[in-house]
């Protein structure tokens, strides 16, 4: 069994018009909410393996909280260019080329990309994955390769702004 957690960048900010949208980093609330997120991990005793993120600098920075937060090495850290607004086509090339000694992986992304790719994995659809939301799904397989025909099961999906489940 392998398992599978999407997550979008935390709140990024908008304050600095003359940035490339690639370069906008988190504000004060992305700061606050990539940490939280990933503590909400760590409290279900998920443990990630290997990260795999968007070079853009707010899904980095997500994706470094929760890292840190989660104390994954940085040899488990990966930047794939690619996942920068990656269509459905290149999660799942990620996603098959992934180490298979992670039992888990996790890979941060932008909208609309995110949300369209998690609600093509299973029955359960999402209108929106929001700043810093997670989506996670378990899937049938020993090989990350074998990922696109193998059975997926939704495990869970969680966001900041989602007070049930916080702890």
């Amino acid at each position: 069994m392998k398992y599978l957690i999407l997550v979008r960048h935390a709140k990024s900010d908008w304050g600095n018009p003359s940035l490339r949208d690639f370069d906008r980093p988190l504000n004060e609330r992305g700061k606050k909410d990539a940490p939280e997120m990933a503590g909400r991990l760590k409290s279900k005793k998920i443990k990630i393996d290997g990260i795999y993120t968007s070079a853009a600098k707010r899904a980095a920075k997500t994706a470094k909280a929760f890292a840190e937060t989660m104390d994954i090495k940085n040899k488990h850290f990966h930047f794939k260019e690619d996942l920068y607004l990656a269509s459905s086509e290149i999660f799942h090339e990620v996603i098959t080329d992934a180490d298979n000694d992670y039992e888990t992986i996790a890979l941060f992304s932008h909208n609309e990309g995110i949300t369209y790719f998690a609600n093509r994995l299973t029955n359960v659809r999402i209108d929106n994955i929001p700043t810093c939301g997670v989506f996670a799904v378990k899937i049938n397989c020993d090989r990350w390769k074998d990922f696109e025909k193998a059975e997926k099961e939704f495990w869970f999906f969680d966001y900041p702004k989602n007070v049930t489940t916080a702890s």
